[in-house]
């Protein structure tokens, strides 16, 4: 929270360096109803657990569980409990550590790398994870047959090949000296498994995390059930773990004190201070952000002045101190203070609506009447008629709608809008300024979002990344990307308003080992139930 509390209200902000999110928080997509699938493997035993975890998800069943396009901030968060990669992230520090790999890949020479796999790593079925199996999940990514999200994250890999039945040789296009880390964006699949139903893959996962996914009912609850072959370092310390999805900010609070659940995330602003007399709360800096997005093939705002404009024009700090009650930052770069690349931007938007009128009167335009989506999001609610009141105030005619995201997003995918105030957080893919700058500027979002593609300020930014990607010297790297955020923060045609601090509550002397995130989700990786 914004200042200490008394009864246990904590705030933390982690210092964090690795080589691989945002997730965006949701896009579009749907998911009925499903069973589990069988495994031999039952939950007995498993880690030493006799309990279950209970949790309070806020996010809804956006898409489908398939890591190559999972997006929805709670598939996303289910699957670091059900699929590993030959590397995945810590979840409270972001940095890359070895999974189903025995180390991080090591380097043969300048463009190769090798791993070598966990001897005794097993599927949900049983079945043995071989080569087999990562060669397929990476090709799978790299297939653009397949739209995988994660392939915008592996533009240097050339290919990948079993050397035997459980090392992996990858080769990549040029040098890139994030790849180390980079891997924990592939999460390994059984090739068998979803080469034989692909959609069934996506609504009933199998993987070789700690948890099988037993059940997932939208708009109710995901079911796990803790696997008791894992052989890998994330232990499943509880019997099973039920995320009860409750969109509803009230009814979280409500099962928090209650009992019913032992944890909450995106706990309400409001709530916190009275719920840390009886619970831990903990507000986390994160990358996560409210950013303005516009469609800029639509006049007027294919002029970046008055994309400006609508940034000087927000009152941001009367937005993070009344809406939000002090648990953000504004924005003074790409990148939240905290982050190890942080850079400030030659362009900070203070709140200035003298200099947004002027620079609307320069562009020529005046008596401009808008349409703002946002997404139905808790605190984003909360956020908007704020939003709305500072453009009013600068002489545009604002009209607020408010809906879920997967409806929003379906009118910018049609280019029906002309501007998105919405929240993104991409580092739960990944941390390092390549992957969280290509997330909202290469690939989907300008081509099919804001519709920027092929603009000269578009190129000269997707050539200074290219440029920082294949140099293996670490302070021309900053400085290119430097010129990178520079760029952006002048040309605004998506970019944060601020970084949400990640407010968390939980019952520690329920959970002990848990501990809040600097991305959205929850994780009980290691985590008992007592």
């Amino acid at each position: 929270m914004s200042q200490r509390t008394p009864a246990g209200l904590r705030r933390r902000s982690f210092l964090r360096y690795t080589g691989v999110v945002g997730t965006a928080a949701v896009l579009t997509g749907t998911l009925a109803a499903c069973g589990g699938p069988t495994s031999t493997g039952s939950a007995s035993g498993a880690g030493g657990g006799t309990s279950s975890i209970e949790a309070g998800i806020s996010y809804a069943l956006s898409t489908g569980f398939d890591p190559m396009t999972a997006s929805g901030a709670t598939p996303v968060a289910a699957n670091t409990h059900v699929f590993e990669g030959l590397a995945d992230l810590d979840p409270a520090t972001l940095v890359a550590r070895p999974a189903l790999a025995t180390a991080l890949p090591e380097k043969v020479n300048a463009t190769t790398y090798r791993a070598t796999l966990r001897s005794g790593a097993t599927f949900h079925d049983g079945s043995p994870v071989t080569s087999e199996d990562v060669v397929y999940s990476f090709e799978r990514i790299l297939d653009p047959k397949n739209a995988s999200l994660m392939a915008q994250f592996l533009p240097f890999l050339d290919s990948v090949k079993a050397v035997d039945a459980s090392t992996v040789e990858f080769r990549l296009k040029y040098a890139f000296d994030l790849f180390p880390s980079r891997v924990t964006v592939a999460k390994i699949v059984p090739k068998k498994l979803v080469e034989a139903d692909p959609k069934g893959f996506d609504a009933k996962p199998v993987g070789s995390g700690p948890y099988r996914l037993v059940s997932a009912t939208k708009e109710d609850k995901i079911v796990f059930e803790a696997y008791d072959k894992y052989n890998g370092r994330n232990k499943a310390k509880a019997k099973s773990m039920t995320w009860r999805l409750m969109s509803d900010p009230a009814a979280r609070v409500s099962a928090l004190e209650s009992g019913r659940v032992q944890a909450i995330e995106d706990v309400p602003y409001i709530d916190a201070k009275r719920l840390s007399q009886k619970a831990t709360v903990d507000s986390v800096q994160s990358f996560g952000q409210l950013f303005m997005m516009f469609n800029t093939r639509q006049k007027p705002f294919d002029d970046k002045r008055v994309r400006q404009a609508f940034h000087y024009a927000l009152n941001t700090p009367k937005i993070i101190e009344t809406a939000m009650m002090g648990n953000g930052s504004a924005a003074q770069g790409y990148l939240q203070t905290t982050h190890p690349d942080f850079h400030k931007a030659s362009t900070v938007y203070t709140y200035d609506p003298a200099k947004a009128r002027k620079l609307l009167a320069e562009a020529g335009v005046n008596n401009l009447s808008i349409e703002l989506l946002t997404t139905d999001t808790g605190w984003v609610k909360d956020i908007a008629p704020l939003v709305k009141e500072s453009l009013d105030a600068v002489g545009v005619k604002t009209t607020l709608s408010i809906g879920q995201s997967s409806a929003q997003y379906g009118k910018v995918d049609e280019g029906k809008f002309q501007v998105l105030v919405a929240p993104g957080d991409p580092s739960v893919f990944g941390n390092d300024v390549d992957l969280l700058m290509r997330w909202f500027y290469d690939g989907t979002w300008p081509t099919k979002r804001y519709r920027w593609d092929g603009t000269a300020p578009d190129k000269q930014l997707r050539a200074l990344l290219d440029e920082a990607a294949r140099s293996s010297d670490a302070a021309e790297r900053t400085k290119l990307w430097n010129q990178a955020m520079d760029l952006i923060s002048d040309e605004v045609p998506i970019y944060p308003i601020l970084h949400r601090k990640l407010p968390t509550a939980w019952n520690d002397k329920a959970l002990p080992g848990f501990s809040p995130l600097p991305t959205t989700g929850m994780s009980f990786l290691n985590v008992g139930r007592s």
